[in-house]
């Protein structure tokens, strides 16, 4: 049965929880190095990923039977949770938490890009501006604002900022083709996430202490970042009367989470990062509002 004020409420909620992830990324990594906090996070995801699948009766459905929804399954881990989060928190550890939270916002931007070589989609002239505005504001970030001097406080941490947004966005088109079950589906790919973390961390031997504040908030990003929001935001578009009102709501994340990123992590939000937010944004919604044109029409 569809109720927007359900939906909304649901919606709401998972951007609150995605609007502190910024600040929980920073504040986590003052305790672990970006890869520790990444196996404990994955832990900490697979296992409340795990425990709803048996919740909701669907344990069973994690294990498929047909052998190419489980080499789907290790592609789509390989790139989230494995490879996205580990450039990911290796670009907050280079970059301020404003920085590369908005830098890696730019992916429905890269999507775009995506979908000409991928999903054999064309841009138009107008959608081609848009990109341009989104891509303006990702300079003015990079640069801080200094957009003439080519001058980067952390080149490394920008590229890896926009190559995890690069990954997302390869992950979303290639997960788009899939139409398993949400949940068992995530909770297969993150199964392999966790087991290319072991991996990873038996072939490179970069086993760390443990300390409570670090497990705390690899389990605060594990659990609502990797896992439970995700069917938060599930049930809001499955409650949703206008899913178009329920998925804007997400334009909130980013600037929410600078007050967050002020607030817990103590980071001065410079003008050049509140420009090159609603520039990326602006773009962002151009494209949307395209492409809802486009639908319109046919």
């Amino acid at each position: 049965m569809k109720n927007q004020r359900k939906a909304t409420l649901f919606a709401l909620i998972t951007v609150l929880f995605w609007s502190t992830m910024s600040s929980a990324f920073k504040l986590s990594l003052n305790w672990f190095s970006y890869d520790w906090l990444l196996f404990w996070a994955v832990g900490f995801g697979w296992l409340g990923l795990i425990l709803l699948s048996i919740f909701q009766g669907k344990l069973r459905l994690v294990f498929p039977t047909e052998r190419r929804y489980w080499l789907k399954s290790a592609l789509l881990g390989l790139l989230n949770p494995f490879g996205y989060y580990l450039v990911l928190f290796k670009a907050y550890e280079l970059l301020l938490a404003q920085e590369a939270g908005v830098l890696n916002y730019s992916w429905p931007v890269i999507l775009t890009l995506l979908s000409v070589p991928l999903l054999g989609q064309k841009i138009s002239f107008k959608a081609f501006i848009a990109i341009m505005i989104s891509f303006s504001g990702l300079w003015v970030i990079s640069t801080k604002g200094a957009v003439f001097s080519l001058e980067f406080s952390s080149p490394t941490g920008v590229m890896l900022a926009i190559g995890s947004a690069f990954l997302w966005a390869l992950y979303w088109i290639i997960n788009l083709h899939d139409k398993r079950d949400a949940v068992p589906k995530i909770t297969l790919n993150m199964s392999f996430g966790l087991l290319y973390m072991v991996i990873y961390f038996i072939l490179l031997n970069r086993w760390q202490p443990l300390n409570m504040q670090g497990i705390s908030g690899a389990a605060y990003i594990g659990l609502f970042e990797m896992g439970f929001t995700f069917v938060l935001w599930m049930k809001a578009l499955h409650y949703a009367e206008n899913t178009a009102k329920v998925s804007n709501l997400i334009f909130l994340s980013p600037f929410i989470a600078l007050f967050f990123i002020r607030f817990f992590v103590g980071e001065t939000i410079s003008i050049s990062t509140i420009v090159g937010l609603a520039l990326i944004v602006s773009g962002i919604v151009l494209q949307e509002k395209k492409l809802k044109l486009k639908q319109n029409k046919a």
